[in-house]
């Protein structure tokens, strides 16, 4: 083992790695909540709201709501993997579960892409 108790093999499991993906779609959020907040409070005043909604029609800020969706889609679907091999135990299944969390990640992510265009 490393120094810090990681070694190579376990960074190459698929676990790893949706754990990794799962605190980074978390800190995205984290990073957003603040922004959306913000613009929530510019609904009082209204031409720098006007401000604000023609700036989000912007094609860049619009593709990052895209991924904005599927960051929180991929966390929702991650928290609901670790709760469901925490809870039910399904070691052998983990490799599917986190499968179907990237892809219902990605799903959402790209019906959300479609939907804003």
């Amino acid at each position: 083992m490393s120094a810090v108790g990681v070694t190579r093999a376990s960074r190459a499991h698929a676990g790893f790695v949706a754990a990794i993906i799962h605190r980074l779609s978390g800190l995205a959020l984290a990073v957003f909540l603040p922004l959306h907040f913000l613009s929530l409070g510019l609904a009082f005043e209204q031409e720098a709201f006007e401000g604000f909604i023609a700036w989000s029609n912007n094609p860049l800020v619009k593709l990052s709501e895209a991924l904005l969706v599927a960051a929180l889609a991929v966390h929702f679907a991650g928290g609901v993997r670790l709760l469901a091999i925490e809870f039910f135990g399904l070691t052998r299944a983990q490799a599917v579960w986190i499968a179907c969390s990237f892809a219902f990640g990605v799903g959402g992510g790209v019906l959300f892409l479609l939907r804003a265009f």
